[in-house]
């Protein structure tokens, strides 16, 4: 049987998103998402000494696929990295997760035969591209939709504030999650250990959001973001705690994996990095939004065959300190073992991206480490989540 394997993995730093409360813009607002994912496809070949014609595929995740990230992004950047034509793309979506789905695919297909060799990527600029701005109200949804959930589903921040009411989390334990989560990743930035995953751009060379001085003083005297009169009177159990300071921020970004099997790995002289072993995706409750990650974790162990103490890290995706706090309750992982070199909370969260670059560092971190099991997840809007079991090669 194929198996499918990582021999190749990158990313750009990832650039601070600019809001419209924003003052000034971050420092990849300039460059457009098409340059920003061509620059990560570059690089991944350059690094592998492939030569991009034999790549059968390139799938990419993107979330807000509009505008300048709209018309299959994905295709226009393998062409703007001086891809031959002869190679596809394609742009799928599912959400924060796109480009950790984009893995699954292009691993499924050279699993199957479909591919020997696939590129599978993400981007979002989340400073050029807002949030949302593909959606037009609730006329996405459907008469059939409503009915179902008539009195509406509600934003992720609200999600993340369900979240921390039912699992009985204070603001203290999500501003003290969110400090480690700076400093984990300035310890990490500044001892080098980011430096063999980065392909480093003119604008910017290192993660832009981490907030190496920040304090647990500084946290606690953020407001809550997402309260408002109509959210209270509905739910009155929310405490309000989610602040900017224990949510990722807005970003800007791209990564980029290469994934062969071991047998067409060694006749091409790459070295493979790390076995992509299980995959699981999982839906869960829309209302909740963002607990998905435990019943996907639970699921790819089942696959797997291992169990939550074989896994030597995880990646675990910080949209909100609340999600990864839940998880780690009901799932019994080590929290000492999860995103040892910070995670979306200070590093930055460019959602199509996320997915690419939280395997990525996974990847770097395991072999940094001497980890033979690594574990990814991360939730995604819809009440939705993958997640990914990972053993290492090299």
């Amino acid at each position: 049987m194929r198996d499918a394997v990582i021999v190749e993995a990158v990313r750009t730093p990832i650039g601070r998103g600019k809001s419209a409360a924003a003052k000034s813009s971050g420092a990849l607002h300039g460059m457009h998402p098409v340059d920003l994912l061509a620059h990560s496809l570059s690089a991944l070949v350059e690094r592998a000494g492939l030569d991009p014609a034999l790549i059968d595929d390139v799938i990419g995740g993107t979330v807000t696929q509009v505008g300048e990230q709209g018309q299959n992004i994905t295709r226009s950047a393998l062409l703007a990295a001086g891809f031959p034509e002869s190679v596809p793309g394609t742009t799928v979506d599912r959400q924060c997760g796109s480009s950790q789905q984009a893995v699954h695919f292009a691993a499924q297909g050279v699993i199957s035969g479909a591919y020997d060799i696939v590129a599978a990527v993400g981007v979002e600029s989340m400073g050029r591209v807002p949030m949302g701005s593909n959606i037009i109200g609730r006329e996405t949804l459907g008469e059939h939709f409503e009915r179902r959930y008539p009195d509406g589903l509600v934003p992720q921040g609200i999600s993340a504030e369900l979240i921390a009411a039912r699992w009985g989390l204070s603001r203290t334990q999500l501003d003290e999650f969110s400090l480690h989560s700076h400093q984990k990743a300035a310890a990490a930035t500044s001892s080098g250990r980011f430096a063999k995953e980065l392909a480093a751009l003119p604008e910017l060379s290192v993660d832009e959001a981490i907030r190496p001085g920040t304090t647990l003083d500084a946290l606690a005297g953020l407001r809550p973001a997402f309260r408002s009169d109509e959210y209270a009177r509905r739910f009155p159990q929310i405490d309000w705690s989610i602040t900017a300071g224990n949510s990722s921020p807005l970003s800007d970004g791209s990564a980029a994996l290469l994934i062969t099997t071991s047998e067409i790995a060694a006749r091409l002289g790459l070295r493979p990095l790390a076995r992509l072993h299980s995959f699981a995706v999982v839906g869960d409750d829309p209302l909740y939004m963002l607990t998905a990650v435990i019943p996907a974790t639970r699921k790819v162990l089942e696959r797997s065959g291992l169990g939550i103490s074989d896994i030597d890290l995880f990646e675990v995706n910080e949209a909100f300190a609340p999600v990864v706090l839940a998880w780690a309750a009901d799932t019994g992982a080590d929290l000492d073992r999860v995103n040892v070199h910070g995670g979306a909370i200070a590093l930055g969260h460019p959602l199509g991206a996320s997915g690419a670059r939280l395997m990525t560092t996974l990847v770097n971190a395991m072999q940094q480490r001497g980890a033979r099991f690594g574990l990814q997840t991360m939730c995604e809007a819809g009440g939705l989540a993958n997640a990914t079991v990972l053993e290492r090669l090299a």
